[in-house]
């Protein structure tokens, strides 16, 4: 089966939520074959019936919809693209075919061994020192033993044969690796139920399908001779291998879901922008070819490059995500990031607030979406807090600095119409004028007193336009009070 440009697949299992090393796979696997003009296949690998996680194909699907990673080919001709499952792909005896192919060239056989004499084996292994493995049993049955056991009913699996000698393959990232057959289990293809292994059902589905590139985790190195001797046996084109090392927690531990990881959905619900978790995840184990970091996916389909994928292990990097997820935030338009920051924005106020001018404000010093509702919840209502917060050093400002200040602006404050950013500007600094002081001297107390918080996104002038005029000078009065029954 020939194609004349790259053909990828991302070929998960689902067994639960999209982690980051998963997601990671399926960027990599579309970049390859959209760089080479080619096409970016799905396949659900649903044969193992028993790990299946109800709702995690769904998972699957919205995922990719969801980053753009759109797969371009399925078993539906003429209509929307489904994935191909291989589930389904089993009913038409696809796999069981191939199988028996193999037993017909003697790269395979039948095995009737149960359980018990299987653990038996496995036991006298083990203490003999040796690592576990078939030990061909059924491999010496004679045709008629295994036309009669076949016959009679008896519950078989079909195995590989592996050959005697060495097998050498080559991976992109890798290089050329050579493993001695002895080495290597004779790996069941068929399982007693009828469904392929996942072992044997990827390689059936990567010829079907025409996969040039196979993209995948370099825990399947130890595997790809097996695969290997399966496309010699066939006499079958072997494609390129592109196995990347693991997303790490730390320098021990991989990141998994298993464990409770971050998964995509996970990064999602903690504010952090589709298109920045995307571009993080590039970056993490690939290195572009100049100093640029920021990518939109359409870029990226122009600067990936096989080559760049690191030998080395990546560790998950919680402080650079949150740079490149700021970068994307503050290169929005105010509109845009309204749009992002209006869902928290309604987790903090219930007041009638100008959304879009918050917005504006909290832009700047916004890093991830979670941290809005916490950076603006005094906006609902004043919070209790010290009058230590008065204090500072650099505006040379105390308590009873901040309490005359207050009281000499309250006037001031109820006699001005325009709480507006220009007429309260105006305004204050006309006052700061007149006062002979330094800005901060005026405008610490005053922001500290409507908002009662030692940190705000926005100074005392963009609050009180937030907060409007009533609003303001209750909690300007609030805290004078506050001051006054402290002294």
């Amino acid at each position: 089966m020939k194609f004349d440009h790259a053909r990828t697949r991302f070929a998960p299992s689902p067994t639960g939520y999209m982690h980051v090393g998963n997601l990671r796979t399926a960027l990599y696997a579309y970049l390859i074959s959209k760089s080479q003009g080619g096409k970016f296949l799905l396949r659900i690998e649903d044969t193992d019936q028993e790990r299946l996680v109800e709702g995690a194909t769904d998972i699957i699907y919205d995922t990719l919809r969801e980053t753009g990673l759109i797969w371009d080919e399925g078993p539906d001709i003429g209509g929307p693209v489904a994935p191909y499952i291989q589930s389904e792909r089993m009913k038409s005896g696809m796999y069981k075919k191939y199988a028996l192919e193999l037993v017909e060239k003697g790269a395979a056989y039948y095995c009737f061994c149960d359980k018990d004499r299987l653990e038996e084996s496995r036991v006298l292994q083990k203490a003999s020192g040796k690592a576990p493995m078939y030990d061909r049993h059924c491999l010496k049955l004679t045709p008629e033993e295994i036309k009669a056991n076949l016959d009679a009913g008896m519950p078989y699996v079909i195995r590989q044969k592996i050959p005697e000698g060495e097998t050498t393959f080559h991976d992109e990232i890798f290089g050329d690796i050579t493993v001695d057959n002895s080495t290597l289990d004779d790996q069941i293809l068929i399982k007693t139920d009828g469904m392929p292994t996942y072992n044997f059902a990827n390689v059936i589905d990567d010829h079907e399908m025409g996969i040039t590139h196979v993209v995948r985790g370099n825990e399947y190195l130890a595997s790809s001779p097996k695969y290997n001797l399966l496309y010699e046996a066939f006499g079958w084109d072997i494609p390129k291998y592109i196995h990347c090392p693991p997303v790490m927690k730390d320098a021990t531990n991989k990141l998994s879901k298993r464990n409770g990881d971050a998964s995509y959905q996970d990064l999602v619900a903690k504010g952090y922008l589709t298109e920045a978790i995307l571009n993080y995840i590039l970056l993490l184990g690939w290195s572009p070819k100049g100093e640029e970091e920021f990518f939109t996916l359409e870029e990226m389909k122009d600067a990936f490059y096989i080559e760049g994928i690191s030998k080395s292990s990546a560790i998950f990097d919680p402080q650079k995500l949150r740079y490149i997820n700021a970068g994307y935030l503050h290169k929005m338009t105010v509109d845009q990031f309204h749009e992002k920051a209006l869902p928290w924005i309604k987790k903090a106020i219930t007041k009638d607030y100008d959304t879009k001018f918050i917005a504006e404000v909290i832009q700047p010093r916004c890093e991830v979406l979670s941290e809005i509702p916490e950076q603006i919840d005094f906006l609902e209502e004043l919070p209790e807090y010290s009058t230590e917060l008065y204090v500072s050093k650099k505006m040379k400002t105390n308590q009873e600095t901040s309490l005359s200040v207050l009281k000499e602006l309250l006037p001031v404050l109820e006699n001005h119409n325009d709480y507006t950013m220009d007429g309260l500007h105006e305004m204050l600094f006309g006052e700061i004028e007149k006062m002979g002081v330094k800005n901060g001297y005026v405008l610490w107390p005053l922001r500290v007193a409507v908002s009662g918080k030692q940190f705000t996104p926005g100074g005392a002038l963009e609050i009180c336009t937030i907060l409007g005029k009533e609003e303001s000078l209750n909690r300007i009065r609030k805290s004078i009070e506050l001051l006054e029954n402290q002294q």
